[in-house]
């Protein structure tokens, strides 16, 4: 591949929001391409959601969608964007996802009225989830997927990591661009086949990154998910709001040789319920109206709080006494057979279950069209905040949120930006190497070990004052230690990775210091 590639969009990401983008894009005649770090394109965020996608129900408005939303979010959620979602977002789960990706949701069995089956999740105030039975986000990602690779104007670069945003401010040689409004013409991105670095300038870059679960020890998310598009904009120069909003995800599969597997929302909302060892529910106790469909930072508060009075490592979840077995072997498949091949039978036993590390609802800030404070720097689906989320997220909210906003900046440039003159070459400069030393990988899985034990010691469910100093003294010690290494040995994935996940947990422990009020999933004791 030669060193300089050109086209007008790059995309960082190709989940729901970056794959929308680039097929709208593409088909509005827009050269795009769309890398990923995965040698698998449907690595992603979105591949690994169980939950559903929040559709319209019965006796549903755009407002009664708004309010559930605002109420989730604690109050700090933008009204404006949230707006936008609840309007815009389930028209275009019809006319995009089913009518023209050919998504493949649950139909409805037992009511003919009702083409589609629509449960209810925790903070929604109807049934208006839409699931394909426990692998949503699976069924929508293979679908844009088989149609991105079908589609002309779409370059396609999986295995090559983005290393750093291109901004004439910071990269170019013509030393007066300093004085020009920040901008961004692109980025350098890695072959992890070669370690050989490319140029890719573009007219408008758009980051679909996805989160930054994995800079916890206990999370849900994919191993790319290391906060690298926060990262990159953060040295950048752009904004980034809320990060302190970590959603933990109260249910996760707990199993010494199991990974942190997610046990969907939509089990409990099916109505299994959250229990002790010997069947006694708790989520009552805490919130006498939803029980256990109660917003997620509740319930994961609810049970660090019972494992700590209780001193027991976690808690169960019980499908058993509440859903048929019929029915967990229908809707449930997959996490039927994921926690079977670790001795857990969901029909007969009670589940493992602890809060995990699960979605970002801060990110970098961009406005109602998914622009950051970088001029042709767009972001969306988690490694952007649009404010609809605020401090916790609302159940199916996020797939919702990819998709609306990877249309709405699709259009965005479309009709507003296309004009814009392509980067000059010649004035930003290629890779320079500073070392072919190859980085030693037991240093990076150690430093990569503490940044995840600091993350969920200090900076995790339950946050103070002590943790919060240590965790900044620690984590800024480490970056330089980090940088330092960064700067004196070959480019690999792993050790990008490094450098981004230390960098994000500084940002996210920052954050948390500097907002002294427990709001939403951010819990200062």
């Amino acid at each position: 591949m030669d060193e300089l590639l050109q086209t007008d969009v790059l995309i960082i990401g190709c989940g729901v929001a970056g794959a929308v983008a680039a097929l709208q894009l593409a088909e509005a005649g827009v050269a795009v391409t769309v890398v990923t770090r995965a040698t698998e394109p449907t690595e992603t965020n979105t591949y690994y959601a169980q939950g559903g996608i929040i559709y319209r129900g019965k006796d549903d408005s755009p407002e009664l969608l708004a309010q559930d939303v605002l109420r989730a979010g604690a109050g700090h959620s933008n009204p404006k964007t949230v707006r936008i979602l609840a309007e815009e977002g389930p028209d275009l789960v019809k006319s995009l996802l089913i009518d023209k990706y050919g998504v493949q949701f649950d139909h409805n069995r037992r009511d003919p009225e009702e083409e589609l089956s629509l449960a209810r999740e925790g903070g929604h105030s109807v049934p208006r989830i839409v699931h394909a039975v426990d692998a949503t986000g699976k069924a929508i990602e293979v679908a844009l997927m088989q149609r991105l690779k079908a589609t002309a104007n779409v370059q396609l670069l999986t295995g090559f990591t983005a290393i750093d945003l291109l901004t004439p401010s910071h990269h170019s040689l013509n030393r007066l661009a300093v004085y020009d409004r920040q901008s961004c013409v692109g980025a350098y991105l890695l072959n992890q086949a070669d370690g050989k670095v490319i140029r890719v300038l573009a007219k408008h870059t758009i980051l679909a990154t996805g989160g930054l679960g994995q800079i916890f020890l206990h999370n849900t998310n994919p191993i790319g998910a290391r906060g690298d598009g926060i990262a990159m904009a953060y040295r950048a120069g752009a904004r980034t709001i809320n990060m302190e909003f970590v959603q933990f995800h109260p249910t996760t599969f707990y199993h010494s040789q199991a990974p942190r597997m997610l046990i969907s929302e939509a089990v409990r909302g099916d109505g299994a319920r959250l229990v002790h060892a010997n069947g006694e529910p708790f989520m009552q106790n805490y919130d006498a109206q939803w029980k256990d469909l109660a917003p997620r930072d509740v319930v994961s508060r609810s049970i660090y709080h019972e494992m700590l009075a209780r001193d027991v490592p976690n808690v169960y979840l019980d499908l058993r006494s509440y859903i048929s077995e019929v029915r967990i072997r229908e809707h449930f498949p997959n996490i039927y057979q994921n926690c079977l091949q670790y001795g857990v039978d969901i029909t007969k036993d009670l589940v493992p279950v602890v809060p995990g590390a699960h979605y970002s609802c801060g990110g970098i800030w961009v406005d109602e069209w998914g622009e950051s404070t970088i001029e042709h720097l767009y972001a969306i689906g988690e490694v952007a905040c649009t404010g609809v989320h605020g401090a916790n997220r609302l159940a199916s909210t996020s797939l919702l949120e990819g998709l609306v906003w990877g249309n709405r900046v699709a259009d965005h440039i479309v009709r507003q930006q296309m004009d814009r003159s392509a980067p000059e070459a010649n004035v930003i400069p290629a890779w320079q190497e500073t070392s072919t030393a190859t980085p030693d990988p037991a240093l990076i899985w150690q430093d990569m070990s503490v940044i995840k034990h600091m993350m969920w010691n200090y900076v995790g469910l339950v946050r103070t004052t002590r943790r919060l100093q240590r965790a900044l003294r620690e984590l800024r010690q480490l970056e330089t230690e980090i940088e330092s290494f960064y700067r004196a040995t070959a480019l690999t994935d792993g050790l990008i990775g490094l450098r981004n996940a230390v960098r994000t947990g500084v940002i996210v422990a920052a954050a948390a210091w500097e907002n002294k009020q427990s709001m939403g999933c951010h819990y200062r004791e």
